[in-house]
């Protein structure tokens, strides 16, 4: 059975969120620091990224709460600095990867539904589209509040077969994480493809779970279709 719709997840499959957030938090410390705050760089990092870990990597809140559980209170003209410094580093990061443009268009040109399905906030997920300027691309996004559920709890990928009203074995999706995309994905019955490029598991994992494809560059994906 031919593929007829292709989906993706966004962060680390579209572009490179984990470069985003690493640039935009270092910025934002580096502004804190010049502020006031007493601390080292590489030590504030960590603890903001487990301040992230704790409260939601898309959390509003991050700074703050990392103030407030290393301090006890939170200095607003440090917190104003770092939100301020991370809030201008973002939109330079928000890039899609290499090859994701002239692929897409040569899948819509092919006649195939393209979609996303993402963890992201609908809002949030909407402004990275946008920052990319790939929010007219997609026939349908489908974001957390959408299905209502994360990927790895699998209704998703089942929420977006009801959207497609497709067969699971006509549907491909693309994303960068085992649990996340691939377990989920395969379950679903759908065909998997793997963003190499963009994952963080380790080879043992991504051996185990046997996805049909294995990207090491978005345009790989041609290959498949």
């Amino acid at each position: 059975m031919s593929i007829k719709a292709v989906l993706f997840d966004l962060d680390n499959t579209l572009l490179d969120f984990s470069e985003m957030k690493h640039m935009a938090v270092n910025m934002a410390i580096r502004a804190m620091i010049d502020q006031g705050l007493d601390m080292d760089p590489k030590e504030a990092f960590e603890s903001i990224f487990q301040t992230y870990w704790e409260v939601g990597i898309e959390s509003d809140n991050a700074f703050s709460e990392f103030l407030k559980r290393r301090f006890g209170q939170v200095d607003e003209r440090i917190l104003a600095a770092g939100v301020n410094a991370y809030l201008r580093t973002k939109p330079s990061f928000l890039e899609p990867y290499p090859n994701v443009v002239p692929t897409l268009i040569k899948l819509i040109k092919h006649g195939l539904v393209i979609g996303i399905v993402t963890d992201a906030p609908r809002l949030k997920g909407w402004q990275r589209l946008c920052a990319m300027r790939l929010q007219h691309f997609f026939d349908l996004v489908i974001t957390r509040d959408d299905s209502g559920a994360p990927k790895r709890d699998g209704l998703p990928f089942e929420y977006a077969l009801d959207q497609l009203q497709l067969e699971p074995q006509e549907v491909l999706f693309i994303g960068d994480s085992v649990e996340r995309d691939i377990i989920g994905a395969k379950a679903a019955g759908m065909v998997t493809a793997l963003a190499a490029y963009g994952t963080k598991d380790t080879p043992g994992d991504i051996e185990a779970v046997g996805a049909d494809h294995i990207l090491s560059d978005f345009k790989e994906l041609l290959d498949i279709i």
